[in-house]
């Protein structure tokens, strides 16, 4: 078996997904047509932030919340809503996309420059550190 790398991974999982640019993106969040999922770590949305409104779905949980077999299934996540992933880059993104769409979900999306190419848009940031039970305050 030829080893595949995550390069591989995420080049194949983009060619059978939607991806959207920054403003695609904020054009959808504007019309309020799609639920917007961050599936970053909560350290990467604390220290960076995040696109206002976003729920948190760390990738880690993301299938046993969106599969409604499993019994960790959250009941906000359902197969005829609209929902784009994001991550960093992209690179977890594409993959989240691909599964969530291998689950039933059909109107799935990905912001393909991540959460990196929303800030250097200069689109709105939500400070998270200043609202997150998981931030330690003295």
């Amino acid at each position: 078996m030829t080893r595949r790398t995550i390069h591989d991974m995420v080049n194949e999982a983009k060619a059978e997904i939607e991806e959207l640019t920054v403003d695609q993106v904020a054009a959808e969040i504007e019309a309020g047509t799609a639920v917007v999922v961050d599936i970053r770590d909560i350290r990467e949305r604390v220290e960076k932030g995040a696109i206002p409104g976003a729920i948190s779905a760390p990738r880690g949980m993301l299938e046993f919340w969106f599969d409604p077999e499993s019994p960790y299934h959250q009941d906000r996540y359902q197969p005829e809503g609209r929902y784009i992933f994001y991550c960093a880059a992209g690179w977890r993104s594409a993959l989240a996309t691909k599964v969530i769409g291998e689950l039933g979900f059909d109107n799935v999306a990905h912001l393909e420059s991540g959460f990196a190419g929303w800030l250097e848009s200069g689109n709105e940031v939500a400070d998270i550190a200043s609202t997150s039970k998981w931030v330690k305050r003295s």
